[in-house]
């Protein structure tokens, strides 16, 4: 925002209250009002404000206070957003923030991944970050982007993870998957809360000398890093991917479906996936483990792999 004037952020509590998760925090008393806008509950007339107000020029950072909250505005992104540069030819350069994922006891409101509906619709990009320094530098390559991007912040990463942020200028950019683990028995294939949890278990794994296991965190969904994949594949001869979305028609399925079209032939092992369960995520945490993949759950089910 200090390098770019036409960039600005708008959605619910942003200004005075900083954000629901505190992203914001600070940004009004640097800005101003007029560039960290307060607004109504109304996602529609966010994300229509923010689509309006980047094609008089600007580049707006809407949030969404919870990535649930996305469906009031669900016909903004793919019907507007999503269409304007092939309608048009005029890019539609917003970036969506969507504070995802469960664990933190939100029950079915407040607890969504919905990351794959977005994915499915040409025109938009899809980024899941998983690293403080990709969280930065995803961000900053988001809003440069001439597209309509959805950013995907997982919750329970908020307040559980730290690490040091290069300063000053850093992009990340978009479509280019990041090793997290470098191993040659087996790959875990994953993206955004579930990246920590495949690096805890591929060094258990390794730790108790059953194998070694490479991490891919995919970093974004949409451009996908096929060849990130296809590489570590053919090394290992084994995949497994993981995450936290519903495993019926999550996006693990495409991944897998791009294995066996492009890499059938490097494959040692059926191919396995790791994800939650097809159920409203639950409030009580007790219920809501049981509904999420476990670390127990992944560590078996690697250790199957790798035994196959």
């Amino acid at each position: 925002m200090g390098r770019d004037e036409s960039v600005f952020c708008i959605g619910e509590d942003i200004g005075a209250f900083g954000g629901a998760f505190k992203a914001t925090k600070g940004l009004l008393d640097q800005f101003g009002a007029d560039r960290v806008i307060d607004t109504p509950i109304a996602e529609s007339g966010i994300i229509g404000a923010a689509i309006g107000a980047s094609l008089q020029g600007f580049r707006p950072v809407a949030e969404m206070q919870f990535s649930d909250f996305i469906v009031n505005g669900f016909n903004q992104v793919v019907t507007v957003a999503a269409t304007t540069a092939y309608r048009w030819g005029i890019g539609v350069p917003i970036v969506i923030r969507l504070p995802s994922g469960a664990g933190l006891s939100g029950g079915p409101f407040h607890s969504k991944n919905p990351e794959v509906w977005f994915a499915h619709q040409p025109g938009l990009k899809v980024v899941c970050p998983a690293t403080p320094a990709d969280a930065k530098g995803l961000l900053i390559a988001a809003i440069r982007d001439p597209n309509p991007v959805m950013y995907f912040e997982h919750k329970k990463l908020y307040r559980s993870l730290k690490a040091e942020v290069p300063d000053g200028e850093y992009v990340v950019e978009l479509g280019k998957a990041r090793i997290a683990r470098e191993g040659s028995d087996a790959t875990i294939i994953t993206y955004g809360g579930t990246v920590p949890m495949a690096v805890q278990v591929a060094e258990e794994i390794a730790a108790e000398g059953h194998g070694s296991v490479e991490v891919i965190d995919l970093r974004s969904l949409v451009p996908l890093d096929h060849e990130a994949i296809f590489t570590s594949i053919r090394k290992t001869n084994r995949a497994l991917i993981l995450h936290e979305d519903n495993i019926t028609a999550g996006f693990g399925a495409e991944i897998s479906a791009l294995i066996t079209e492009q890499a059938f032939e490097s494959l040692d092992a059926p191919i396995t996936r790791v994800a939650a369960f097809d159920a409203p995520v639950p409030f009580a945490p007790n219920l809501e483990a049981e509904v999420l993949p476990s670390k127990a759950e992944l560590k078996e089910a690697v250790l199957g792999l790798l035994r196959y």
